[in-house]
């Protein structure tokens, strides 16, 4: 069997291995010869666990978003309201994320995972009850801080700990189905929430079934089995906190693709002003918010399911850029439309091309970073995501506040178009990208 230590480097005398699981685990590199890699990843129960908790997870919040943007929208019929909402979770995310990545590199990664899921449940069972009894719409902006912070744990932790649990022969497949479960979580939880909703005429029902959830996801985590990986021991300073920042940005295929999808999310993102549309433009009601949230997704797991019976991307760079193009044009689609099904169609068109560049750009993270550093380059990239959602919708409820919504959204659109042409202008490599599998980790101390 292959040696599973961790190849020592000049430079790495810091780095020492996790404490070894009480179960040994298959060799990293291994695997079942003749094997679908498509399905022979769901059947490490290992695996399996992790993703059941990653549905769990956003089936939850995914109702709780419903939730929130519905209660707050009744309780104030404001756009910037709506938009605070992105603003609450992200700021703790955007504060926080480069500390918490730099712990899951120095410190036990499941214990930080599972105390991630213990803030979001504090979180959700306390929007329970400002739900219930009425609390002051302020009170569910401080839950939605809380929740911000169990995700700046959550996100940098999480990514680390994938790698570890299937081999790297695998990684396409694992974060392609990991793609697949949240998406499928996407489409039924605001589905769901929305009927919820309607059924209880009232959101409160929905925070606890999100704080049922999150339960369940600590007891599934608990029973994760991680494989032992290279950590950080040395002393904590600004150059190894920023170390992750300094990795992305020396690595060209990162920046270019995380930039991409930064700038096309931000900008092109509708899902904040979506109860204005269900509401006041489309006139569906809570059942139809549900459906219209749930769209993009439909639209993003149909493209992951084609994406796991096809053969991977010859031309990556390519695919990319014209996807999240199709975004752009698909967004514009739906800030124009006024028949809700050409504006359901359009939104699944949105998920369905952001699918694409959400695959390829978490596979060139988890490819391109050294098992040393994935918890600082995973606090980068989730940066980057909260920055793309969370503050996307913050940017929705401010230029809605001028433009009206319909105009928020056109221009979005438009922006993301623009963000295309330029990030294929400053990163010319990014066009000429190709297969993902053929890539390695690259050397931080070799990077220009």
């Amino acid at each position: 069997m292959k040696d599973d230590r961790p190849e020592t480097r000049p430079g790495s005398e810091n780095l020492e291995p996790e404490r070894t699981p009480s179960r040994p685990l298959p060799d990293f590199d291994g695997g079942v010869p003749g094997r679908p890699a498509a399905m022979e990843v769901l059947r490490d129960g290992n695996f399996l666990r992790f993703l059941i908790g990653v549905f769990l997870v956003q089936l939850g919040a995914q109702m709780q978003n419903i939730a929130v943007g519905w209660e707050i929208y009744e309780r104030t019929h404001s756009a910037l309201a709506l938009g605070m909402v992105g603003l609450a979770q992200v700021a703790p995310v955007l504060l926080l994320a480069i500390p918490s990545g730099h712990l899951s590199d120095r410190y036990d990664r499941k214990r930080l995972f599972l105390a991630s899921n213990v803030l979001m449940f504090l979180a959700a069972a306390g929007l329970s009850a400002a739900s219930a009894f009425g609390w002051p719409v302020g009170s569910i902006y401080a839950f939605l801080f809380l929740t911000g912070v169990g995700q700046a744990l959550n996100r940098p932790a999480r990514w680390a700990i994938q790698p570890t649990l299937v081999p790297r022969r695998l990684m396409l497949s694992a974060v392609t189905w990991n793609s697949s479960f949240w998406q499928t979580a996407a489409i039924t939880g605001p589905a769901l929430g929305g009927l919820v909703i309607a059924l209880a005429h009232s959101a409160t029902a929905c925070y606890a079934l999100n704080t049922a959830f999150l339960a369940c996801v600590i007891g599934l985590n608990a029973m994760l089995k991680v494989r032992p990986t290279a950590r950080d021991s040395g002393p904590v300073t600004i150059r190894t906190l920023l170390a992750g920042l300094r990795f992305v940005m020396k690595t060209e295929m990162l920046v270019a693709a995380m930039t991409l999808d930064l700038l096309a999310v931000l900008l092109g993102g509708a899902t904040a002003l979506l109860p204005i549309f269900a509401r006041d433009i489309l006139h569906v009601g809570p059942a139809g918010l549900g459906w219209l949230r749930a769209a993009p997704s439909i639209g993003s797991l149909s493209m992951a399911f084609l994406q796991t019976q096809r053969a991977p991307l010859q031309r990556t760079g390519p695919v990319l850029l014209g996807a999240v193009a199709g975004f752009g044009v698909a967004t514009i689609v739906f800030g124009l439309s006024r028949n809700v099904y050409v504006s359901f169609a359009a939104l699944l068109l949105t998920g369905a091309f952001d699918n694409i560049s959400v695959v390829v750009r978490q596979t060139l993270t988890q490819m391109l970073t050294p098992d040393a550093m994935r918890g600082r380059v995973s606090a980068i990239n989730s940066i980057f995501i909260a920055s793309s959602n969370e503050l996307g919708e913050f940017e929705s409820g401010i230029l809605a506040r001028f433009t009206g919504a319909v105009g928020a959204v056109v221009l979005g659109g438009l922006g993301a178009l623009l963000t295309v042409i330029a990030v294929a202008a400053l990163w010319p490599a990014l066009r000429r990208l190709g297969p993902l599998n053929d890539l390695k980790p690259a050397d931080p101390e070799t990077l220009p």
